[in-house]
């Protein structure tokens, strides 16, 4: 299990959540991350070719896990302690539909995690489940199905955490279309 610690910048932290961009982020992607300013980029998965995250990193600095596709050599998980105010466990697949996996509820309790951020479903949500909150960032990759094509922002401030997602095509805010 890797850990690592982000610092709070001015009292606040921006991080980007990406997820399954399996080679071919979209093209908009670097633009939009950019608009955002991110102190911090973290890939849940699924990267495909190294030059992913290499291109990830000239907006901001990247934590990656490795999906069940890649072989980068990254780890399954990591725990990020940000700022002694949230602590985050990133890995790839933590969920079955919107409940976390028993390992990956077991995992995020014994390192105190109040934040799972996934991939694996491309299929975006935010959620609670057991105490934790679930985030899964959606794809920043090639559509699959008719899902959208995202990413996440976790903004991280001394009050609070506030997770959102972004329109990989667009660069505005995405919600559900609930009707």
């Amino acid at each position: 299990m890797k850990h690592e610690t982000f610092a709070l910048e001015n009292d606040a932290l921006r991080i980007v959540a990406v997820a399954d961009t399996h080679s071919r982020p979209h093209p908009d992607l670097g633009r939009h991350i950019d608009a955002l300013a991110p102190n911090r980029i973290v890939h849940a998965g699924d990267v495909g070719a190294r030059k992913v995250l290499e291109d990830l990193a000239r907006h901001a600095p990247v934590t990656a896990v490795r999906g069940n596709i890649d072989e980068l050599g990254e780890p399954d998980a990591v725990v990020i302690d940000v700022g002694n105010i949230l602590k985050i466990l990133l890995t790839h697949i933590a969920v079955n539909g919107p409940r976390l996996r028993p390992d990956a509820i077991r995992l995020a309790k014994a390192e105190g995690a109040s934040l799972v951020v996934c991939g694996h479903s491309h299929v975006p949500f935010a959620t609670h489940d057991r105490g934790v909150t679930v985030f899964n960032p959606g794809s920043a990759g090639p559509r699959r199905f008719q899902l959208p094509i995202l990413f996440g922002v976790i903004d991280v401030t001394k009050t609070g955490v506030g997770v959102r997602h972004i329109d990989c095509e667009t660069g505005r805010e995405w919600k559900p279309n609930l009707g």
